[in-house]
């Protein structure tokens, strides 16, 4: 299993959604932002609190959740 240090799940941040380290910023809103071309910069200077490997670690665990063993009969 790969660990991930930025992305967080807490009961008490956001329901225990995937945050970025336990701050009430959810992996989901980053995702979403850079889905739809707001650049990284951009994203930053929204967000002061973050940083460029919160960003990062969306991706890598996006990619992660994404991976899927397909099964042939």
């Amino acid at each position: 299993m790969i660990l991930f240090d930025r992305v967080t799940f807490n009961p008490e941040v956001m329901q225990g959604k995937a945050c970025i380290r336990n701050m009430r910023i959810p992996v989901t809103l980053i995702l979403n932002m850079l889905a739809n071309g707001m650049k990284e910069d951009e994203i930053l200077k929204e967000y002061p609190t973050l940083e460029n490997k919160d960003i990062s670690e969306c991706l890598k665990y996006a990619a992660w959740l994404a991976t899927e063993d397909i099964y042939s009969a």
